[in-house]
């Protein structure tokens, strides 16, 4: 009896399982358009459902489900192009999961297509482009592989990259890939000790590097003992430098650990997809480097979710200058050896990269913002100048265009042939499209770009920790001023932020801290459980500390940070108050407020003065004056100060994008009364923001006034 009752109840169970998962799937399906309508409209296979009491955005960029079928809210946004399945892995090979496989993929599907270009020979000298194509650089691939098994590096082991893009840097990447290694990515911007704290800290064996980047590690050779060989990439075998036995370090070229592990082959050791492909370290909250720990998988679905919108082909040519130790470059990478796209690599130097890219004529172009302001800056100020009929001619067409774009219509071909080609030549006259990311892009430039570029032009939006793009625009979406939707391969969701007055029921649209969740959400911090915890919950949602806001058609708009650090338009992270704290010991200084944003490439400060002491300067200079207003505006004032600011950065070791360019001056102390303050005697970022919102916005005009290359448009 007992027995029976069992039964019967557990089958009573299975029923109402059966039933909820039917009404859930019904409530889904209810979404899904009929399929003769999805013939008439293609753009999404998903439509409103009136009875759901939710709905799918007009356009059909994003969808809206529940985060928990049971009781959660309908508050999870994923992408219209695959809303019932995160995206894993690509459609049309699904045996790709991993970086390994998808290079052998590419190997054999574009042997003979040209793959890695350069235009620096190896005495130096800068000439046409030269090509490896990708069975020759499957072909190195194996051999520095094979090379560090020589060498005896065992699987797993970590291999640091220590110099800028050229095509040994996607052929050591790929050898780690096939050979089960860690790469580690190694830059100068976080300086030398962060060098040497990332090498000890990701146990680095293995560092490849240049002649220039090998001076600075024996500068700390004896600091770390992990290490066991150093390649250095163009390298002469005569020169090599040599090290004290006791420090256990062997030097080689790179062309001499090729040779030794071409006459050594070995096969390959494939990982699996959850094996840690790479640790990319950011420079984080704190002074210490945070090692974000991506896997195989992350980095393929988050490559195979975003290839979904945007897809190269074999006669695609890319431009790589962006850093290669950061993941918006690294993931391109991926994505166009799939797609067996050409890569042309930049000569090493900014100031010649308009020279490459003339040579090379790319039709792929991603970029910073701020490469794009000085584009936009300089064509308007072509224009500005040229004056008369070529002034009037562009505005005509630029006017013309905008009206047709807006109106959903060709516009006129004249217009490209009389103004827009010319313009087009700057970046070669044949890209198809152009990518943004690090920091937001103001919408008046991505509209400039459109209009004068043609193509797609799309910003998107990522971080280390989710393997890159987290949202992106989608194809034919003429809106500027946001991220796009979300990647297929993640769900996003904005969790409320009382304290920032950032609710889900904010009017006209929700808003809140962006928290994502997904194949493409990172391992966590290597050796770092407590930072990991604190950024991933115990739902798997990773807490992104950016805080966005819904737009109409599921577009994701970036509005504020939830902590105080923020990006500049380059892409570096500022942590304020540290600066604040180095700047607090300056004699003028009585207090500070520096900032920054991410659509300018550097920090202004709102000083409030020491009076006794900027009298006592003003004496001792014979400067005359009215009273201290009249001091506090004197521009000889403003440069005593931030020459003394700059002294005590010095000495704090401030890194370059750290230091404030301008100063005001005010006699006006923060306090509890005027709100710029809290109890605790913080400075409250929202409202001195606010408060000086003017003197701010005056700094950032006399800077770009001053300055030949503007750090945005004005």
């Amino acid at each position: 009896m007992a027995e029976a009752g069992s039964r019967r109840n557990g089958e009573e169970r299975d029923a109402m399982d059966s039933s909820a998962a039917q009404r859930r799937l019904r409530a889904i399906s209810g979404h899904l358009r009929p399929a003769g309508d999805r013939d008439r409209d293609r753009s999404s296979q998903l439509g409103t459902n009136a009875t759901a009491g939710e709905f799918v955005s007009e356009q059909g960029y994003s969808v809206v489900l529940p985060e928990k079928l049971q009781t959660g809210k309908w508050n999870v946004y994923r992408s219209a192009r695959s809303p019932l399945k995160l995206v894993t892995r690509f459609s049309e090979h699904p045996d790709i999961g991993t970086l390994h496989d998808n290079f052998e993929y590419a190997v054999e599907t574009f042997r003979d297509y040209k793959y890695l270009g350069t235009r620096v020979r190896v005495d130096g000298t800068v000439g046409e482009y030269k090509w490896m194509t990708y069975g020759e650089a499957g072909t190195s691939r194996s051999a520095i592989g094979s090379g560090l098994v020589y060498h005896g590096i065992p699987k797993g082991a970590s291999v640091g990259l220590y110099f800028i893009n050229r095509p040994e840097w996607i052929i050591v990447d790929h050898a780690c890939s096939a050979y089960s290694y860690i790469s580690v990515p190694l830059y100068d911007t976080l300086g030398p000790d962060a060098v040497q704290y990332i090498v000890n800290h990701a146990a680095v064996q293995v560092i490849f590097c240049v002649p220039q980047t090998l001076s600075t590690l024996l500068s700390f050779v004896s600091q770390i003992h992990c290490v066991r060989l150093i390649v250095v990439v163009g390298g002469i075998d005569e020169s090599m430098p040599s090290v004290p036995s006791t420090t256990g370090v062997e030097i080689i070229t790179y062309s001499k650990l090729h040779n030794q592990g071409h006459c050594n082959l070995q096969p390959f050791r494939p990982p699996k997809p959850e094996d840690v492909a790479t640790i990319c370290y950011t420079s984080g909250t704190t002074g210490t480097p945070k090692g974000a720990v991506l896997a195989h998988e992350n980095l393929i679905a988050n490559v195979a979710g975003a290839s979904l919108s945007i897809k190269f082909c074999p006669s695609d040519i890319y431009i790589s200058y962006l850093p290669l130790a950061h993941i918006y470059e690294r993931a391109s990478q991926i994505s166009l050896a799939h797609f067996g796209a050409a890569v042309g690599f930049y000569q090493g130097d900014n100031l010649k990269l308009m020279d490459d890219i003339a040579a090379l004529r790319p039709t792929i172009f991603s970029s910073v913002p701020r490469l794009y302001n000085r584009i936009y800056a300089g064509i308007i100020n072509a224009v500005k100048t040229s004056g008369g009929l070529r002034e009037r001619l562009f505005n005509a067409a630029y006017n013309a265009k905008k009206q047709a774009i807006a109106n959903g219509k060709n516009p006129y071909p004249m217009w490209d042939k009389l103004v827009f080609n010319k313009i087009k030549e700057k970046l070669g006259g044949r890209v198809r499209i152009m990518t943004s990311g690090a920091s937001p892009v103001s919408p008046d430039v991505i509209e400039f770009l459109r209009i004068c570029f043609g193509g797609m032009i799309l910003e998107g939006y990522g971080m280390t920790e989710t393997a890159c793009v987290i949202s992106a625009m989608d194809e034919g979406d003429r809106l500027t001023g946001h991220v796009g939707s979300p990647n297929p391969a993640c769900e996003i969701k904005l969790v409320d932020v009382p304290e920032m007055s950032y609710t889900s029921d904010d009017q006209p649209y929700p808003r809140g801290e962006i928290c994502v969740r997904g194949p493409i959400i990172f391992q966590g911090y290597y050796k770092d459980d407590v930072q990991t915890k604190e950024v991933i919950d115990e739902d798997g949602w990773l807490h992104t500390g950016d805080i966005g806001m819904w737009l109409p058609g599921g577009r994701l708009k970036i509005i504020d940070r939830k902590k105080n650090i923020f990006k500049l338009a380059q892409g570096e992270y500022i942590a304020p108050e540290k600066i604040e704290n180095a700047y607090a010991k300056c004699n003028f200084i009585s207090q500070c407020f520096v900032y920054g944003d991410s659509l300018n490439s550097c920090l202004v400060a709102i000083v409030s003065v020491e009076p006794d002491v900027l009298k006592a300067w003003a004496a001792s200079e014979g400067i005359k004056y009215e009273d201290l207003r009249e001091l506090c505006a004197d521009s000889r004032a403003k440069a005593a100060v931030l020459a003394e600011m700059d002294a005590v950065g010095k000495q704090a070791q401030l890194r370059g994008f750290e230091f404030a360019k301008a100063v005001t001056l005010t006699l006006e102390p923060f306090t509890l009364e005027n709100g710029l303050l809290t109890p605790t005697f913080k400075v409250k970022r929202p409202q001195a923001k606010a408060y000086f919102a003017k003197a701010i916005a005056n700094m950032y005009a006399e800077l770009s006034t001053s300055d030949p290359s503007p750090n945005k448009p004005s």
